[in-house]
């Protein structure tokens, strides 16, 4: 057996002022609970909530609190995300510190949840790291799930969790919580979403193992989830299979078909149909959501910039 022990927090969330003075008082409560805790985190947009008012440059003095506190206790820490002012862009940015307060990266979420997450600039880059004698980690952040290629493509890196703050307070929670075991199961290892509350989600967030299975669902109230894990379980799942059965990984491994719809540059006809990244609106004439200034006149036909 492999241990290491997780605890995500649920709170609320306030987009009225920063938040930091609180995540601080949970870790201060969390850490004289579960002294065994060995790593924390919190849900997307934790600090400051979901306006990009807040952005600011990294590294800044917030995460510098979050370094001091991660070293106080010796835990690594992810203290969800804040948006990072960077030149003329933002991005949505996790950072990961360490037990020594020390910052091992910073990850930019890959997927904004467009057409709703307005001015803000996707990733280009994954974040995966290690830690030492336990095993390999990886971040995604909120929308990013719904691409699974984002999961897969740290699966096949070895990623054994993948710690996922999400921010979701909108109708479709429980198609998250569906696919958050789906993540799970399909790539053979941990999967943490933590939510948060009020300004920062409806909560329910869940922890799932390496088999696909609920480890812990989160009612709709302030939380502690504290799990402790076990690699080896992710170890033997995917060298003999989820359940003794299904082996996903190997499969890819091992597959004869080349999916070239991944191919950079290639022309996608049918996306190109489905009309612009925009907000739905009441009884729009297609003559105004063709002439919208996202299209461009590409050989005749009418596709987003952005494809």
């Amino acid at each position: 057996m492999i241990p290491f022990s997780i605890a995500g927090v649920q709170m609320n969330v306030s987009a009225a002022h920063s938040n930091v003075p609180l995540m601080k008082h949970k870790i201060d409560v969390l850490m004289s609970v579960y002294p065994w805790v060995q790593m924390v985190m919190f849900s997307e947009l934790c600090a400051f909530g979901p306006l990009t008012f807040h952005a600011k440059p990294f590294p800044n003095e917030t995460e510098d609190e979050f370094r001091a506190i991660a070293k106080k206790y010796g835990i690594w820490l992810i203290p969800g995300s804040m948006f990072q002012k960077k030149e003329d862009k933002i991005f949505n940015t996790a950072s990961v510190i360490n037990p020594h307060g020390e910052v091992v990266g910073r990850y930019n979420k890959m997927f904004p949840f467009y057409p709703y997450e307005v001015g803000v600039t996707g990733g280009d880059e994954f974040l995966i790291f290690d830690v030492p004698d336990i095993g390999k980690f990886g971040i995604s952040i909120c929308y990013d799930m719904w691409f699974p290629e984002t999961s897969r493509t740290m699966a096949v890196q070895g990623v054994e969790v993948i710690l996922h703050p999400t921010l979701t307070a909108t109708i479709d929670r429980d198609v998250e919580l569906t696919i958050s075991q789906s993540t799970a199961a399909i790539n053979q290892c941990y999967f943490f979403d933590i939510n948060g509350l009020g300004d920062g989600g409806t909560g329910r967030s869940i922890v799932c193992g390496p088999d696909g299975r609920i480890l812990h669902q989160s009612s709709t109230g302030d939380e502690f989830i504290p799990i402790e894990i076990d690699m080896e379980r992710v170890r033997r799942s995917r060298e003999r299979g989820l359940l003794r059965l299904g082996q996903p990984l190997k499969s890819y491994r091992d597959r004869n078909v080349d999916f070239n719809i991944y191919e950079k540059g290639k022309s996608h006809p049918y996306l190109n149909s489905l009309g612009p990244l925009i907000k739905p609106t009441r009884f729009k004439k297609i003559e105004e959501v063709m002439s919208h200034p996202y299209f461009e006149n590409d050989e005749g036909i009418k596709a987003p910039k952005s494809i």
